[in-house]
């Protein structure tokens, strides 16, 4: 009993501890906040007073590091979520755990002027900690490409990089346009399944950017429908008989060669007669971001080579 009383008495004592320490903190925040500021209103809706002059950014996930790298604004950033590996530099940056679970004491520690979220991942109980704290929070919900599109631009404003915002969605515009005039030159719509990871095997439905990327490329998805990540048995996937397999992972090496040996084995499926089975960077599909136009480019050549052993 002297034992279980001695184990209460430090939770509490660490339960106190930590609520002077967000206490104090949300007290220097306060304080902190610069004169100059302006209101501004994110992809939720929500408003929020920033400082104009931002010297201190976390980025809450993997994709809006990305984004803010494009837009030459990495001086900004203080703190970044784990996987966010690209560019090289960002893995240098302080963590502040995994988009899903983020630890608020070191994002707090960072003495953010603002934190830049994403509206599906980052728990809303972090967010609102954060926001009792006086650190805004600005969430983005790139939820198909035009959203990306208009994330990227709505990023570029808020951190003072109009001009290259414009520039790098001008530039995804003008491939997106290149890539569906080419892919409609063909009457054919090969029909694709989009393996997302190795185990178990999921796929993206309709109400998702990866579908957007297959038709857009001038693919038929497979997995179309209202679920938006379903999962396939090895055996349903081969009752579809894609034409087209996309693979993407995480895992690199010998995982992607181990996955693409295993579907391999069933000569019969005609993406395996033909050899069209890619192993894709997940990085390219999976995240909302500039690169998503070099995943389009690499879907589309998988979907259509012939079209891309042309001259464009």
């Amino acid at each position: 009993m002297r034992r279980r009383a001695l184990q209460l008495t430090a939770t509490a004592k660490k339960t106190v501890l930590l609520s002077v320490f967000f206490f104090l903190t949300g007290l220097f925040a306060l304080h902190g906040q610069q004169p100059n500021a302006r209101v501004v209103t994110d992809e939720l809706d929500r408003k929020m007073t920033v400082p104009d002059d931002l010297k201190r950014v976390v980025s809450l996930a993997p994709s809006i590091t990305e984004i803010i790298f494009a837009l030459g604004k990495e001086d900004l950033l203080k703190g970044v979520s784990r996987f966010s590996d690209f560019p090289a530099a960002a893995e240098k940056l302080p963590s502040v755990g995994s988009y899903v679970h983020l630890d608020l004491e070191k994002i707090v520690a960072l003495k953010p002027d603002l934190c830049i979220g994403i509206k599906d991942g980052n728990p809303i109980a972090v967010v609102r900690k954060l926001e009792h704290l006086g650190i805004p929070v600005y969430a983005v919900d790139p939820k198909d490409m035009n959203a990306i599109l208009e994330t990227i631009i709505q990023m570029g404003r808020l951190l003072g990089a109009d001009q290259k915002a414009q520039a790098i969605v001008s530039d995804m515009r003008t491939r997106m346009e290149q890539v569906k005039s080419r892919v409609a030159t063909s009457p054919d719509k090969p029909r694709v399944f989009f393996q997302i990871g190795v185990s178990p095997i999921v796929s993206a439905g309709t109400q998702t950017y990866i579908h957007e990327l297959i038709v857009m490329a001038g693919g038929r998805n497979l997995a179309e429908g209202p679920v938006p990540y379903p999962r396939y048995s090895r055996e349903q996937v081969l009752g579809l008989s894609p034409d087209v397999m996309i693979i993407t992972s995480m895992a690199r090496g010998a995982s992607f060669e181990h996955v693409k040996k295993q579907w391999s084995q069933w000569p019969s499926m005609p993406a395996v007669r033909d050899s069209r089975i890619l192993l894709l960077d997940s990085n390219l599909c999976d995240r909302p971001t500039p690169r998503l136009i070099d995943g389009l480019e690499q879907v589309a050549e998988a979907i259509h080579p012939d079209l891309y052993r042309k001259k464009p």
